[in-house]
């Protein structure tokens, strides 16, 4: 996907005999002992939103041909039931069917994160400010300079110089999301820059580093917590904390672009996730419960009913974990930051379709 990492903070799995449930948990399935499990009949009482998904099937079957052969019959047949009746329980009254995913607990809690598009300030020349260089991706292959090369100069002279940035880390967090647009502060344009590739080395998340530091408690650990960090402390501190992490992610600039996943089809805030493609061939749509959080990142004691669909992906979400797309800017990037809660996920097929038996995969991937 493009970016992610800083969703890895968050642990998949629950521990203890104990039941928590500050992160949104919850209990009413028994165990659920596969990744996949066929759900004949879906219970919930949640409140229910569903306004978004019509535009991002839309934005599927107007992008991708391949992608539309194979799902838009059931995209009608969901926009069916939205309009009729978008009561769980009646799904399979459409031919919808439904696999719930087991959860790391095998209880179905099924982990959230969130990511968004970043606005990041650049000028186009360096001056005594903006002095940190972004670049387009250089001519490697397996023998990329590692991140501490790139900050010592490994890069400079090649013209892979895409804009100028005041800090180090606001262009790290564009390479956690992936993406993102850029505002030149010396012209006022803006500019979209997606991904370019990366440098194939190892990723290390920063916010491991410092939790094993004991800088930053794990309960307390989100993408708000590292930059509160990093602003806390001194440029070397920070550059010697990102050089942790050898992997760099390189950008292309395009123009008036729209955001986009791995699928290469727009995201539409709050309707789009990532997720495993093992699981998520791209364009599969779930009905979710998604966990409604405070302003403060805590759990607000709520979950909403929603229908998303897997747009996106990356090595960081793997099986029972869900990212899912905040939309654009600083507020999104806020309430993106403080998302590591559970809800209860089901992966949607048609019956007679190509997409039916919604819960097969390989055996091996089952346990």
């Amino acid at each position: 996907m493009l970016k992610k990492i800083l969703p890895l903070l968050a642990a998949g799995v629950l521990f203890g005999c104990a039941q928590p449930t500050d992160r949104a948990q919850q209990y009413l399935d028994g165990e659920l002992t596969n990744v996949l499990n066929p759900a004949d009949l879906v219970v919930s009482d949640k409140p229910r939103d569903f306004t978004e998904f019509h535009r991002q099937a839309e934005q599927v079957v107007i992008n991708s041909p391949s992608m539309a052969s194979l799902y838009q019959p059931l995209y009608d047949k969901l926009n069916e039931w939205v309009l009729l009746s978008g009561e769980p329980t009646e799904l399979g009254q459409y031919g919808i069917q439904a696999a719930q995913l087991g959860g790391g607990d095998k209880q179905g809690n099924v982990l959230f994160t969130g990511y968004f598009s970043p606005v990041m300030e650049l000028r186009h020349q360096p001056n005594d400010v903006f002095k940190y260089p972004v670049y387009g991706k250089p001519e490697c292959s397996q023998d990329c300079p590692t991140r501490a090369q790139i900050y010592a100069g490994a890069l400079e002279g090649q013209g892979l110089e895409l804009g100028y940035a005041a800090n180090l880390i606001d262009p790290f967090l564009m390479e956690v999301q992936g993406s993102g647009f850029v505002h030149f502060e010396d012209d006022d344009t803006l500019e979209y820059f997606a991904y370019g590739g990366k440098n194939n080395k190892a990723y290390v998340s920063i916010g491991r580093v410092l939790i094993d530091r004991g800088l930053v408690a794990r309960e307390n650990m989100s993408m708000k917590a590292i930059k509160e960090w990093v602003m806390a402390n001194d440029e070397a501190t920070v550059r010697e904390l990102l050089e942790q992490n050898p992997s760099f992610v390189f950008f292309e600039p395009r123009a008036d672009a729209p955001v986009t996943g791995s699928a290469g089809i727009p995201l539409l805030a709050m309707a789009s996730v990532a997720g495993d493609r093992t699981l998520f061939p791209m364009g599969t749509p779930i009905l979710a419960e998604v966990p409604l959080l405070n302003p403060d990142g805590s759990w607000s004691g709520a979950h909403q009913l929603r229908l998303l669909i897997v747009l996106d992906t990356g090595g960081a979400v793997k099986q029972n974990h869900l990212d899912l797309y905040h939309g654009m800017g600083p507020r999104a990037g806020i309430e993106a930051g403080h998302y590591k809660h559970f809800g209860r996920v089901w992966k949607l097929g048609l019956e007679g379709s190509a997409t039916e038996a919604p819960w097969a995969m390989p055996p091996e991937k089952q346990e």
